[in-house]
């Protein structure tokens, strides 16, 4: 999934002192807002998925926004924060653009580099470089791959409802390949142990409800 990986590039990104706690204004969703799945394959390989309550107020258009502009600061508490790091409080650590897509955007074929731990617990921290394989009106999906071979998956699909949108994320962890077995036991042993799943999914819901209260805003701001 998300490996440590050197970073030899420029970066953009927020440039948040580490150091300076983010206050969390927003009350957080409850984990079981949320219909939730963890699936055990063979070969060490998980999937876990996640259909989330409904975002009210949110659309389509706003998430992909969100995602292309996800590297900038915002208004917020009184202060000025990057995005990434309101987008959840307690969890986020920093976001950079490691390399832009070949048309120089953030988007498909961009690198994020993403530090985050879960339930603000250091000893789950990941630290990783993922590929954009996909970001568009109806979601963004985020690859890692080790000598060319897909290691890791998070796929975020959304759909509009009615001044609702509805959001699932699935995410995948293994390569499907027989010869990539050692592979995947390492990253159930070192990179995503066990006790990691329950707190990435409660982390998930955590910031994808966070949206709805931080994007309708922003975009408007944004759109005038």
């Amino acid at each position: 999934m998300r490996t440590p990986v050197p970073s030899t590039h420029a970066h953009h990104g927020d440039e948040h002192d580490p150091t300076v706690a983010t206050p969390a204004i927003h009350p957080m969703r409850d984990v079981t807002t949320a219909r939730t799945e963890i699936t055990r394959m063979p070969r060490n390989r998980l999937r876990m998925t996640i259909d989330h309550a409904p975002l009210e107020g949110v659309t389509p258009e706003m998430l992909l926004w969100w995602f292309r502009n996800i590297g900038g600061t915002m208004a917020y508490a009184g202060g000025t924060y990057p995005r990434y790091s309101v987008w959840h409080p307690h969890d986020h650590l920093s976001w950079r653009l490691e390399r832009p897509a070949p048309d120089g955007s953030i988007g498909e074929g961009a690198r994020f580099h993403i530090r985050e731990r879960f339930a603000g617990d250091d000893s789950m921290l990941v630290d990783s470089v993922d590929r954009v394989e996909k970001l568009d009106r109806t979601g963004i999906r985020l690859v890692l791959r080790v000598a060319g071979v897909q290691v890791f998956q998070l796929e975020h699909t959304w759909s509009a409802g009615r001044g609702r949108t509805h959001y699932t994320s699935v995410f995948d962890l293994g390569a499907r390949s027989p010869v990539f077995a050692p592979v995947n036991a390492y990253l159930r042993a070192r990179v995503f142990r066990p006790s990691m799943e329950q707190a990435w999914i409660t982390h998930n819901v955590e910031e994808v409800g966070l949206l709805e209260h931080l994007l309708p805003p922003l975009f408007e701001e944004h759109h005038r």
